[in-house]
């Protein structure tokens, strides 16, 4: 036989050792010191010194008497370990902390290469206790809800993380069951690509040019923070990637066509009227540094963790954060409209509920609070406010001893509470306009039309006592009662003046939110500002 050449069987020789070292590297770990069932056993139940004695957790107790107290990671011809490290590296990417993971402790004791039957033993547990901390903030939350944000009263999904981590492990599915976790929802992948990339920006100090305190500025003007205010909106093409914010660098004042478009498309961007003029607000949102982008994005992800992952196959979703109503079928948006919101000091509440009818021409039953708080005064003020605006006044909710004259009551001698009920006729001026919406809900509110159409021009539509004002009424009633062709007929009973009830065909899922980083149905990221401070309150309380 041959004789392979020298420098041939050196190679050859090299390579076999180097795969030599990368294979004990490997079998180190995994093969080293095995961590015995009754060793797990002995350390998880009995009162000795336990390599995880700070974490004092059932679960880890549940998870592997289950396993007869078999390892999950740290055990032969298995890549499992490397698969629950990757795992825990994701969470920044989920807008969650790696720290509260432990992946720092975790990824030292992976490579540590005097490997000892207490370090083993610690990155098993820890692992362990790792992965389901992450499996369980993935799946319905970091935090409890109605702490976090007290007036988010919607339940978070159910989850078993321990009955779910045997599963995965068990099946040999284990890298598929774990990215399966957080939502699948587009509007939360979305948010999730742009936290990434504003993650990746912030690490390069990236900072937003400022725009100084500037009069409105107007279309086809000139003004000297013109040239800044281009800088800024390519900056945020570099960031965004909106095709509107690609313009041209000019070191002009004049307030051109192009930059126009983009600052249009900034303004729909950030939940602003897209009018062009360069106001308050607009200059407020060119100046959010990316900083408080990216915990915006964080605690959104938050709140769509807590919500159900299946919402049904027709529901409708009220971002009272966004001013918007969006109704949904089989996944997509059937329907977009403007909405109003309740004042800061009356916010609408996030809950859940169900449509179950429709009132035409309805009449207003005045709360004892609107009536006292903000009726009264203008009664007070105006002998005739009542009476011209179409409130009648009751002795009780009966409505049965007949109408009191209100030319009869001295309103000014009415200090402390409010001791009759007020009523306004249906019409064309009441205050719910000549639709509503009822759901039941513990705080009083529903979904109406309003006489006031123009306050939907408004950037902030903070003008309603907690109840939603609807921009197209008609248009949410034909999708309620999942009958497109309805609208005449709606129209016909509104004119007739009589009030009636429509029984939807099915119950209809409603979402109240509250979500300032939000997707439209173009796949587009919205910010809208923090009109309840409940980001703030939030984010104060996860400490992000």
């Amino acid at each position: 036989m041959n004789e392979l050449p020298k420098d041939i069987n050196l190679i050859s020789l090299v390579t076999r050792l180097l795969v030599s070292i990368v294979f004990l590297a490997t079998y180190s770990i995994t093969h080293a010191l095995p961590i015995e069932p009754a060793t797990l056993q002995k350390y998880l139940t009995q009162s000795v010194s336990s390599p995880v004695a700070d974490i004092n957790n059932p679960d880890l107790q549940q998870f592997y008497s289950a396993r007869h107290y078999q390892p999950a990671w740290l055990t032969p011809q298995s890549s499992a370990l490397d698969m629950a490290l990757a795992f825990i590296a994701t969470a920044e990417s989920e807008g969650l902390d790696s720290r509260d993971y432990q992946l720092a402790l975790l990824q030292k004791l992976r490579h540590q290469t005097d490997q000892t039957l207490h370090s083993r033993l610690e990155l098993e547990l820890r692992t362990t206790h790792a992965v389901l901390a992450l499996a369980h903030d993935l799946a319905r939350g970091r935090f409890v809800a109605s702490i976090a944000d007290p007036d988010w009263h919607i339940p978070q999904p159910a989850f078993d993380a321990v009955a779910f981590l045997l599963e995965a492990v068990n099946s040999d599915r284990l890298q598929q069951s774990l990215a399966d976790l957080p939502p699948k929802k587009p509007s939360y992948q979305s948010l999730k690509q742009t936290l990434i990339r504003y993650q990746e920006y912030a690490d390069r100090q990236f900072a937003w040019t400022p725009i100084p305190d500037t009069p409105l500025i107007r279309p086809d003007t000139t003004h000297s923070a013109i040239p800044l205010i281009r800088q800024r909106i390519t900056q945020a093409y570099a960031i965004d990637g909106i095709a509107e914010y690609d313009i041209p660098q000019r070191k002009s004042s004049h307030y051109d066509a192009e930059l126009v478009t983009a600052i249009k498309a900034f303004q729909t961007q950030h939940g602003l009227n897209p009018d062009g003029i360069i106001g308050d607000n607009t200059r407020q949102a060119l100046n959010t540094p990316l900083d408080w982008k990216i915990r915006q994005l964080r605690i959104n992800m938050e709140r769509l963790r807590w919500l159900p992952r299946n919402l049904g196959k027709r529901y409708l979703l009220v971002n009272t954060a966004g001013f918007r109503l969006t109704a949904a079928e089989q996944g997509e948006h059937a329907l977009s409209m403007k909405i109003i919101v309740g004042r800061d000091y009356r916010s609408t509440p996030s809950f859940s509920s169900r449509i179950s009818h429709i009132i035409l021409n309805p009449y207003w039953n005045v709360p004892a609070s609107i009536a006292r708080k903000d009726l009264l005064p203008k009664q007070k003020k105006d002998p005739q406010f009542f009476t011209r605006s179409h409130i009648k006044i009751y002795s009780n909710h009966r409505y049965d001893s007949g109408a009191i004259n209100p030319d009869t009551i001295d309103w000014h001698a009415i200090t402390n509470g409010f001791p009759y009920v007020l009523r306004q006729e249906p019409g064309i001026d009441n205050a719910l306009g000549q639709i509503k919406f009822i759901f039941p809900n513990p705080f009083n509110i529903y979904l109406h039309d309003t006489p006031s159409k123009a306050l939907f021009q408004k950037d902030v539509r903070t003008f309603s006592s907690g109840c939603i004002r609807l921009e197209k009424p008609l248009d949410l009633a034909a999708f309620s009662l999942n009958n497109q062709d309805i609208s005449d007929k709606l129209s016909a009973g509104i004119d007739s003046g009589k009030t009636t009830t429509i029984n939807l065909p099915k119950q209809l899922p409603i979402y109240m939110v509250y979500i300032t980083t939000w997707v439209d149905d173009q796949e587009k990221v919205h910010f809208s500002p923090d009109i309840y401070d409940r980001d703030q309150r939030a984010l104060r309380y996860a400490g992000w």
